[in-house]
């Protein structure tokens, strides 16, 4: 009968602390999202550039917004307004973030495949990252809610 005793007590502190381990570990400072190097990014720029990708995101926002403007009747000047305030300068931290563990060779060769396939281009990766054409769509819904005006 002691023991039950010792051990009821032993569960029930056990039960006690571990939670508070547990949310003790999710507490810290988060970490920061990997970015690729200042030369990266040049490369990174010239592969959205040789993608058209640039031009992808305008359109993929525009046609959010046109269809949150028919679904909420706005009128001309609030669609305009909203369409205005699309700048893929706002979207391109994630782009960076999505190439952030490629090297400067795997870069320059995916580079050079752009450039000189344009059949990769239609298919590029860029449009094939769920990830990134997650962080595409809140890009686009914060566009329409008005978040960059």
């Amino acid at each position: 009968m002691k023991n039950l005793k010792k051990q009821t007590l032993l569960v029930l502190l056990l039960c006690l602390f571990i939670p508070s381990i547990c949310i003790s570990q999710t507490a810290a400072t988060p970490v920061p999202v990997p970015m690729p190097t200042q030369q990266n990014k040049i490369i990174i720029d010239k592969i959205v550039e040789a993608a058209n990708y640039k031009n992808y995101v305008i359109d993929f926002c525009l046609e959010t917004i046109n269809e949150a403007a028919l679904k909420e009747k706005w009128n001309d000047q609030k669609t305009v307004e909203i369409s205005e305030s699309i700048n893929y300068k706002n979207f391109r931290d994630a782009v960076y973030n999505m190439f952030a563990f490629y090297n400067e060779i795997e870069l320059e060769t995916l580079l050079k495949t752009y450039k000189q396939d344009t059949a990769y281009r239609a298919a590029n990766v860029m449009i094939t990252n769920d990830a990134l054409g997650y962080n595409l769509e809140i890009f686009a819904n914060d566009v329409v809610r008005g978040k960059y005006k």
